[in-house]
């Protein structure tokens, strides 16, 4: 009885302490040249990459015929410039190929185990297919890992700006509406100009955190996000990649397990031969392919 009474007669009181949530990292300052210096740099860094991966679909319909089924894909990408790549996506613990996809910047060629699919087209390719496995594009993969410097003499806009509560530098190259980066020099005949580039840029450590591309007439190309960067021998490189493609119908989640940039890679691991028994599916032809 003298326990029921202490027990329902007292109130025990709890004290929680709320940690002070952490200060804002101090915003760091550049100036436009510093940041052309900087991206530049980046871009020049890297000359070729043989990297271990995790794939992601997050969003569209390009990718879904060959990995919709697994939450992630292991792969694997090879690219060297100027323009050479090879990526190859596996199932998660058996480890089979799903797809095998290598460009080089001429022409593209793709195979897909599951379906007996051999797929050949030209990268400068971009009509969209009713067949959302026709919209794949190794390119885009090695547009999103390797970027072009900014020409000496482009212009170049500077702005500050916020999103979601981070701070931003963001550099914007300009071009003709003929499509040619400007040298700088204002021509009499140029009587329009277009977004062709965005570079995002952290304020907390001025990293490049995001870089949108756009296509004539001002429609958005790619829009490629970057974090995680971290240090790859001597260079550094983001270990988390999100490539947007509105166009192609398709958001894909790259995730950088283990990179060795700057190696020599022999021109054989991009050569991509039809299998025998496959259906060969030229794409963008009006009649495509018999099996070989």
């Amino acid at each position: 009885m003298a326990l029921t009474t202490l027990a329902s007669g007292c109130a025990v009181s709890h004290t929680t302490v709320v940690k002070p949530s952490e200060a804002p990292a101090p915003l760091q300052t550049a100036t436009k040249q510093d940041l052309i210096a900087r991206y530049n740099d980046q871009a020049e860094a890297v000359t070729s990459l043989n990297a271990s991966v995790k794939m992601t679909l997050t969003a569209g319909s390009a990718y879904t015929g060959v990995i919709k089924q697994y939450h992630e894909v292991n792969g694997f990408i090879l690219a060297q410039k100027p323009a050479s790549i090879r990526a190859i996506g596996q199932a998660p613990v058996v480890g089979t190929n799903i797809f095998d996809m290598v460009s080089d910047g001429d022409t593209f060629h793709i195979f897909i185990p599951s379906q007996h699919k051999f797929l050949a087209g030209p990268t400068k390719l971009e009509r969209p297919s009713a067949k959302p496995i026709e919209n794949l594009r190794p390119q885009h993969l090695m547009g999103a890992m390797f970027w072009r410097s900014i020409p000496e003499r482009a212009p170049v806009l500077f702005e500050e700006a916020s999103e979601a509560g981070s701070q931003y530098y963001v550099l914007t190259v300009v071009r003709s509406a003929d499509g040619e980066v400007s040298n700088g020099t204002v021509e009499t005949s140029v009587s329009d100009w277009e977004v062709a580039k965005r570079i995002w840029f952290d304020r907390s450590n001025l990293t490049i955190a995001r870089i949108e591309t756009f296509e004539s007439g001002g429609k958005i190309d790619s829009d490629v996000r970057y974090s995680g960067w971290d240090t790859f021998g001597t260079v550094k490189f983001p270990r988390q990649i999100s490539l947007a493609r509105p166009a192609n119908d398709y958001k894909l989640q790259i995730g950088i397990t283990k990179l060795t940039p700057n190696e020599a890679i022999s021109a054989d691991r991009f050569v991509l031969e039809q299998p025998p028994g496959t259906e060969l599916v030229n794409v963008g032809s009006e009649s495509q392919g018999t099996k070989q």
